[in-house]
């Protein structure tokens, strides 16, 4: 005499799995599961299941069911995002502020820079003249020195 079936299911909330099996036991061997769900009240044994005549067709085999799952529904509703029409008075304010940084940068930068030209003009001024007061020393100690080579 074959085994009484009986239909078990239980949902791990995305996908509902029906089994017809003789006992609670089988019905577990066949979800592959270690654990007693049935004992936590995850697992029931139902006979009017919507899954219960295929199960029943194939014993043993388990049969999935997925669930429709509305996720939008699921977490509390967001607030609505409301798109600025321009900038704020604080924006505008900061905008102007770094703009007359660097306006101020830029003015102090073309102060400096032409300082240093000045002063690369005075230095070259200044090599020159070494240059040419060099140029007419040794010019001079040349000379002398060649006079005074002719008497030895």
């Amino acid at each position: 005499m074959a085994p009484r079936l009986k239909v078990f299911e239980w949902s791990d909330g995305f996908h509902r799995f029906t089994v017809a099996a003789a006992s609670r036991p089988k019905a577990l061997a066949a979800w592959g599961i270690q654990q007693d769900i049935f004992a936590s009240g995850l697992a029931r044994e139902a006979p009017e299941a919507e899954d219960a005549e295929a199960a029943r067709a194939r014993p043993g085999e388990v049969v999935e069911r997925g669930l429709t799952v509305d996720v939008g529904k699921a977490g509390p509703r967001a607030a609505r995002v409301t798109a600025r029409k321009g900038p704020t008075a604080a924006e505008k304010r900061r905008v102007e502020r770094l703009a007359d940084e660097m306006e101020a940068l830029e003015r102090a930068y073309a102060d400096s820079a032409e300082a240093v030209r000045a002063e690369m003009r005075s230095l070259e001024a200044r090599a020159v003249e070494e240059k040419t007061r060099f140029d007419q020393t040794r010019t001079k100690l040349v000379r002398d020195l060649a006079k005074a080579r002719e008497k030895l």
